[in-house]
């Protein structure tokens, strides 16, 4: 059975449509090196019952992070999800469905969107939030080009805390844009103040800042956001959601664009994706905003209704008006942080958070009065901190792996100079026993 529905006539029709003799002709100009010259070497059919076997025996192949006690971290957290999530969100009204492109007549979808915005606006305390964007790199990512364009200057100062593959998707956002990078440097694992301001003039149209940052440190963003607005730069956060149960929100020290990854709120780690980036910012900069923001109206009877208010992307406008060519955001996984939300309540993101610092600082106690260990840095940390080990971490994770025990990063594959460091987070998933765990199996290392 083809997978290609077009016959030959179908083909040679729509060839001579757009005036071309044949196939060859119409990809002529794609190099011949580059092109798949042979044939596909695929494995022989298989029925639907052979597949199903195949995959079923492929999946077993995988380990998750309920088969082991999971101390990663870096952007992704094995935090608890309750099931009412899953419930909600397998809907087949939500998980079936797709962009709507007449999107009023989607009342359920537009709502579910608008709540989410508006429980972002309140957990940021900032004035408005887009309905998400694909992760949070790329929200961090589009806030940089969103500054740019507001203040007409072409340089971002970019903390070297951010989370490294937020940076590399940030340099590729701004490469093309010919918008120049400066990265500032770190002391004690946090934002070097005189380093940054160094860096700030009057060309710089942002500085960007993770708080926590990756190396789970607290920033000092009160005296950053100062700095940076008294050179008439825009100030941008990345933000752990969570954090926000304990921390003060980034409208609180004034941010002008906040972002986040959203994967901690009722979402499962995915092996990577999909995720999801939040963006909020103040009201002033709304149209330069990329996606698409849902508003609550009322009709003409007065009945209360939600409409799509603004979608600044190519496709609905101008290609030069378009704030962004960023297309449709992931619904289904921002649902599941609605969802989350709603369920968790203030006092529920509270009591997380509260949980996420305790066991941490319970964990980096515990291991920092093991012999060669101790912690890298003695900044006030969030629910991750860095230790120095006494042997190469890769040593550490790859021997812990036999025991189901995810240890933690090793940190000597970014750039931060740390050949020695490994990464922990802690959420409040962790017991006392597993972390107890952790630390007697961190005692057969040493130097």
């Amino acid at each position: 059975m083809p997978f290609i529905p077009n016959t030959d006539a179908d083909r040679e029709a729509m060839l001579e449509r757009i005036g071309v003799p044949d196939f060859e002709a119409l990809i002529s100009n794609i190099p011949k090196q580059l092109r798949f010259n042979r044939e596909l070497n695929l494995p022989p059919a298989l029925s639907e019952l052979e597949i199903a076997r195949e995959i079923h025996q492929k999946t077993r192949c995988n380990e998750s992070v309920a088969d082991a006690i999971s101390f990663l971290g870096g952007g992704a957290y094995d935090h608890f999800i309750p099931a009412a999530v899953g419930a909600i969100v397998s809907r087949s009204e939500f998980y079936t469905a797709y962009t709507p492109y007449q999107p009023e007549v989607s009342q359920g979808t537009l709502q579910a969107i608008y709540e989410y915005q508006s429980m972002i606006a309140e957990l940021f305390d900032m004035e408005v939030a887009n309905a998400s964007m694909y992760d949070g790199g790329s929200a961090l990512a589009e806030g940089a080009l969103m500054a740019v364009a507001e203040t007409g200057r072409k340089k971002v100062v970019v903390s070297r805390g951010i989370h490294p593959h937020y940076r590399q998707v940030i340099q590729t956002y701004c490469h093309g844009q010919r918008i120049q990078i400066q990265l500032a440097a770190l002391e004690n694992g946090i934002t070097n103040l005189n380093d940054l301001s160094s860096k700030i003039d009057s060309s710089t149209a942002a500085v960007m800042v993770q708080h926590p940052n990756f190396l789970g440190n607290l920033e000092e963003v009160f005296e950053i956001s100062e700095r940076c607005h008294a050179a008439g730069a825009l100030m941008i956060s990345s933000t752990d959601p969570i954090s926000l149960g304990l921390l003060e929100p980034p409208g609180r020290y004034h941010v002008d664009i906040a972002t986040g990854e959203g994967q901690c709120l009722g979402n499962s780690l995915n092996f990577g994706g999909p995720y999801l980036g939040i963006m909020a910012c103040k009201f002033d900069l709304i149209r330069r905003m990329p996606g698409r923001i849902a508003g609550a109206t009322v009709d003409r009877h007065g009945r209360r209704g939600f409409v799509l208010t603004f979608q600044t992307r190519e496709q609905h406008i101008r290609r030069e008006k378009a704030t962004s060519n960023i297309c449709t955001n992931q619904a289904l996984v921002a649902l599941a942080a609605t969802v989350y939300l709603a369920l968790m309540g203030k006092q529920g993101i509270q009591q997380v958070a509260n949980l996420c610092l305790q066991n941490s600082h319970y964990l980096a106690e515990q291991i920092q009065q093991l012999d060669g260990y101790r912690l890298a840095f003695n900044a006030p940390f969030f629910k991750e901190f860095v230790v120095l080990t006494p042997v190469p971490p890769s040593q550490i994770i790859e021997k812990l792996l036999l025991q189901r025990i995810y240890a933690g990063i090793d940190l000597s594959r970014y750039d931060f100079g740390l050949t020695k460091g490994l990464l922990i987070a802690v959420t409040e998933k962790r017991t006392k026993a597993e972390m107890d765990s952790l630390v007697a199996a961190l005692k057969m290392f040493k130097k």
